[in-house]
């Protein structure tokens, strides 16, 4: 069968895109690696408009549920290759394509110290909302000093003996909503002008090194950030920035005819989920419009 459109992503851009693309009557398919994408990882999200506390959980997962209730096919899998439209994944099927949006999202930006990786999963996460009921009664630590690095800081207080939110410039970055929010918990003290540098322990996390003292910590977030998915769009020679995000017009065209993109794949600056679900709608619509010429 070759679809109208296959939408590669689940996070807002991506099911937003298939909730327009099921109102066209599009015969649609959405491939996602994880339902949600990174905005399923939030732990709090304030800004939203309908919900004035929602988890990024919960949020994407009504998302979810409503292309869903659209009849609007999701394969779980990974797209390793696109050519002349078709689509393979990393389960060997392949599908084609009169129209591709690509709703890629951001993958999360690593310390990058030399043993990181050796404490994945043994102390050291990039998902507050995943490990938080992990840290009851720990001293933790998270890294950044964006939204993100706060409220996941606030988040995991909650279980937390204590949490140490590091990070290395010396103005916060955080919207202030977050910041008097941080400032009036006790349990986190905020570290300035500070880098983590190693991680120590045996087979799991147990203190580490910043730029002059050692913490001991039993947990360590990192939330500095993220960048983007970027094997595809190379793979098809799309047009970029000079940080890796996708360029598009205003209706969400590549430079490549059929080929659209939309959500924080693009390099639209404000990486937010109501920006993702709108630049996912003018995809959709985008779509719609080319198929009818």
């Amino acid at each position: 069968m070759k679809y109208d459109l296959i939408i590669i992503g689940g996070g807002p851009a991506g099911l937003t895109a298939a909730m327009y693309a099921s109102r066209y009557k599009l015969s649609t398919l959405l491939i996602t690696k994880i339902p949600g994408g990174v905005a399923s990882t939030a732990s709090k999200i304030c800004n939203f408009p309908t919900y004035e506390d929602i988890s990024g959980f919960q949020l994407m997962k009504k998302m979810e549920d409503q292309v869903k209730s659209l009849n609007v096919q999701i394969v779980y899998d990974e797209v390793i290759k696109i050519f002349n439209f078709r689509i393979q994944t990393a389960k060997n099927k392949e599908y084609e394509a009169k129209k591709i949006i690509l709703a890629l999202g951001t993958e999360r930006r690593k310390l990058g110290i030399k043993n990181e990786m050796q404490f994945l999963g043994r102390g050291l996460s990039y998902c507050a909302t995943c490990d938080c009921q992990l840290q009851k009664n720990k001293d933790v630590a998270v890294v950044g000093g964006s939204n993100a690095a706060f409220s996941s800081s606030l988040l995991l207080a909650d279980y937390a003996n204590k949490v140490y939110l590091i990070y290395r410039g010396t103005e916060l970055k955080a919207e202030p909503f977050w910041q008097e929010q941080v400032k009036k918990n006790k349990k986190i003290i905020i570290l300035l002008n500070e880098e983590v540098t190693q991680l120590n322990g045996d087979k799991f996390l147990e203190s580490i090194n910043l730029k002059n003292k050692e913490l001991k910590v039993q947990g360590l977030f990192i939330e500095i950030g993220s960048q983007p998915d970027t094997k595809l769009a190379q793979q098809l020679k799309l047009k970029t920035d000079s940080k890796g995000y996708i360029t598009t017009d205003k209706q969400q065209r590549t430079n490549i005819k059929g080929i659209y993109a939309a959500g924080d794949i693009t390099n639209n600056s404000l990486k937010q989920i109501i920006t993702a679900c709108g630049e996912g709608a003018t995809a959709a619509n985008s779509v719609y419009q080319d198929l009818n010429k």
